[in-house]
């Protein structure tokens, strides 16, 4: 099952790509929802090779799926690929410098089945497909309204 959604944001891609790769905040974010994020690697600086173990809570169920950063093309382009016991799946994030003060945001998702089950559990996923790009959507737009009111405020001072 894919996904896709792109976003203008009235930023920088200098700026954009910096939020995009605060993976210390990301993990700060999931923490703040319930999540129990890990790093499991040992790089010293961003790049490929990044990699977290999550657990979190989905549908009364708890859920584990771990991550890796694939591929960094710094200032353009991540591929995250993870991998839970049902399923396997890739992220890509493609950033396009629109002007000096505007990007665009790309987002894929691809998501494969493991198992039967698995397979049965997106075929309901398919059912609500239409939510669920709607649900990412709002958190594109919530992630580039973010960048306007910091705009704001960085002009205040």
């Amino acid at each position: 099952m894919n996904f896709a959604a792109k976003q203008d944001i009235e930023a920088p891609a200098e700026r954009v790509w910096a939020s995009l790769t605060d993976f210390a905040g990301w993990e700060r974010a999931a923490l703040r929802r319930g999540a129990e994020v890990t790093r499991t690697d040992r790089l010293a600086a961003p790049g490929a090779g990044m990699a977290w173990q999550a657990r979190f809570d989905f549908r009364g169920q708890r859920r584990e799926i771990s991550m890796r950063l694939v591929e960094m093309d710094p200032g353009a382009r991540m591929v995250f690929q993870g991998e839970s016991r049902l399923f396997t799946g890739e992220v890509v994030l493609d950033l396009v410098e629109m002007s000096a003060r505007s990007s665009r945001l790309h987002v894929k998702a691809e998501i494969k089945p493991k198992t039967l089950s698995a397979r049965i559990m997106l075929q309901s996923l398919k059912l609500a497909k239409g939510r669920v790009q709607k649900r990412i959507e709002a958190r594109l737009a919530d992630f580039a309204a973010g960048f306007d009111g910091r705009a704001r405020t960085a002009r205040r001072v």
